[in-house]
């Protein structure tokens, strides 16, 4: 393992940490080598079928159907948290109300010009 030096200003990343590379029990390192037999399984698969030139159907990925379906279906995988609260406020809600606002101002204040006399009406077809 190569030497690391160590930000000033930053811990080690746990990545980096020698204890995660050399005091490993030998039940997680049987863990992680079924699970690197079962990807390299499944990648020979995979291979085998997408290089098969008879082949006449299409390749059933599961991972993409399942991102295919979650993004078809958004609402179903939707958890409702205080940033997208936030966010459905910000975005829908106070534009509503800062418009009505300033409508509603500019509305009152030609009314009260109107009523005064003080408003100038200028004709013209253009505008």
């Amino acid at each position: 393992m190569a030497d690391y030096k160590e930000a000033p200003l930053a811990s080690r990343p746990q990545t980096l940490d020698p204890k995660e590379y050399f005091n490993v029990s030998p039940e997680q390192r049987r863990a992680e080598a079924d699970r690197a037999a079962l990807r390299a399984n499944l990648k020979l698969q995979y291979l085998t079928q997408l290089n098969n030139p008879l082949r006449k159907e299409l390749i059933e990925d599961p991972a993409l159907t399942r991102w295919v379906h979650a993004r078809a279906n958004p609402y179903l995988h939707f958890k409702p948290t205080f940033k997208t609260s936030l966010l459905g406020l910000l975005f829908g809600v106070v534009p509503l109300f800062s418009l009505y606002a300033i409508f509603k101002t500019n509305r009152d204040r030609k009314e009260e010009q109107i009523q005064n006399g003080t408003l100038t009406r200028k004709f013209s077809l253009s505008s």
